[in-house]
């Protein structure tokens, strides 16, 4: 290799040894600590909207996996690019790492919780990065013969570089087995419902085709949100204020919650980064406690029309506050599917919240509820462009047949789901064009109606006779008698609407 490849090599090593050396030194002191996670988070938080719906639009639920492969690999270009100008009289690679380690501290004590404490990892793993860059460039770790040496540098740069990828995944796993929630989520059974959800009646499924089931298993919902590190939040640790516009603060203990009526209730949740035709949106049980009944005591005063929720991890929520005081009830849920909330999903507690896209409603590990106004406060959204109210549009969606697919000829069934929560669904068209020309609206055979703010599933037996290329169109009308509109729009700022289109060839 050549000098200055040796060197870049020699910066790969100095920054694994400094972020291995971070991940692990902060187990003891806290996920807080971890500058890695920071750094992805702070990332987040200075991305643009626009690029992040373009994320999300891209990676769906593997853009977090993205982007902290997409961070260590840009902190490995840069070390590996400065480091190629390191010399003795020369640190230009070991002023990257300090630079870098100071960002590192910074985005630390960005974060929700964090104390000058926490950056002590960060510090000392800086100071490890550059002791490895200056030690390899330097070339004073050896006494080998100088035919040997070129041999011997390789080996113990190869060797840094796996002791500090050792440390790091020791540091990550560390910190999940001592923060993991698991045990005290595990050791919580839910109350009983005072007020059950209504059965799901089998006609709910429609026959013979191939659809997602109405209710969505917690292991196949949908998660999207800010989180890069799953905050570990316990039942003991929890805790709920309620302030702001009110008449009086109140903080709520988990076992408060004793108090008030547990509620069982079916709800869709939808995504407002859901594409036409996309998979972002899940239907489940919850169980919980009315929003209303948990506000009631602190007496919202009556020019109050947002709540400001905020999670353990400072992401925040502007809800309206008829939305959660209304007859809909809305709930702080701590069960999904008739368990504890999966942790990925709020456990101990969350923001369940019908009729309204996630970004305005359904916040996960929530410990604050602040009544204010929507002309004195934005939420995180909103502030990037997002609309403040965003009730969930009309949409329907094709699963069968897939695009591209080949049908045989003969009978077939297609199939898809159709929502408009706190409305319903009344109706579901289908539009079948092909060689013969396009086709005439005709409807669809709809499975039970569950509730308004479930989705709807739906199915179309059709008969498959002229070969080639085809199409077709689906559009849902809800219980107000409004019509799914073919408008496309983008999902930004409040929703995508149109009509999804599938083509599909019969052979």
């Amino acid at each position: 290799m050549t000098a200055r490849s040796t060197r870049a090599w020699a910066g790969v090593a100095a920054a694994a040894v400094a972020l291995g050396v971070t991940g692990l030194l902060a187990v003891p002191f806290g996920p807080q600590a971890d500058a890695r996670t920071a750094v992805g988070s702070t990332v987040i938080d200075l991305t643009p909207g626009p690029v992040k719906e373009w994320a999300i639009q891209t990676f769906g639920m593997a853009d977090k996996l993205v982007l902290s492969i997409l961070v260590v690999v840009v902190i490995a270009v840069i070390a590996a690019l400065t480091a190629m100008w390191e010399t003795r009289r020369r640190p230009v690679g070991s002023i990257a790492i300090v630079a870098a380690g100071i960002a590192g501290s910074a985005a630390v004590l960005s974060r929700a919780g964090a104390s000058a404490l926490d950056i002590v990892p960060t510090l000392v793993g800086t100071v490890c990065g550059v002791a490895v860059l200056r030690l390899l460039v330097s070339g004073r770790f050896t006494d080998a013969p100088e035919t040997d040496r070129g041999r011997r540098l390789s080996l113990v740069t190869l060797g840094f570089i796996g002791a500090g990828a050792l440390s790091g995944v020791a540091g990550v796993v560390l910190t999940r087995l001592l923060s993991s929630v698991a045990g005290d989520r595990s050791a919580f059974a839910l109350p009983s419902p005072d007020v059950d959800a209504a059965p799901v009646p089998p006609t709910v499924q429609p026959k013979g085709v191939a659809l997602p089931p109405f209710v969505t298993p917690n292991a196949d919902f949908y998660r999207i949100d800010t989180a890069l590190s799953v905050p570990q939040l316990s039942r003991a640790d929890w805790q709920l204020t309620i302030h702001g516009m009110t008449d009086r603060e109140i903080t709520y203990r988990f076992e408060d919650l004793q108090q008030f009526e547990v509620v069982e209730k079916m709800i869709t949740l939808t995504c407002v980064s859901n594409p036409i035709g996309g998979e972002l949106i899940s239907n489940a049980t919850w169980t919980g406690y009315r929003v209303r009944d948990v506000l009631a005591d602190a007496g919202v005063h009556r020019d109050a029309d947002m709540v400001l929720s905020t999670s353990i991890d400072g992401f925040t929520v502007g809800t309206p506050v008829e939305a959660l005081t209304d007859d809909r009830d809305s709930l702080l849920a701590i069960g999904m599917n008739g368990e504890p909330l999966p942790t990925e999903h709020g456990y101990p507690a969350r923001l369940v919240v019908p009729g309204l896209y996630g970004y305005v409603s359904a916040t996960k590990w929530v410990v604050d509820l602040e009544l204010t106004r929507f002309d004195r406060a934005q939420a995180y959204w909103t502030r990037l462009g997002w609309a403040p109210r965003a009730p969930i549009k009309t949409q329907s969606r094709i699963d069968v047949p897939r695009s591209g697919q080949r049908v045989a000829r003969g009978a077939v069934v297609f199939g898809g789901v159709a929502w408009a929560q706190n409305r319903g669904v009344r109706a579901v068209e289908i539009r079948v064009d092909g060689p013969g020309g396009q086709g005439d609206w005709r409807p669809a055979e709809l499975g039970a109606s569950y509730s308004n703010d479930t989705w709807r599933l739906w199915s179309f037996p059709w008969r498959a006779a002229a070969p080639g290329p085809h199409t077709i169109t689906v559009r849902a009308t809800d219980n107000t008698g409004a019509v799914q509109t073919p408008e496309r729009a983008d999902p930004i700022p409040d929703g995508a609407t149109g009509w999804h289109t599938v083509s599909f060839t019969v052979t």
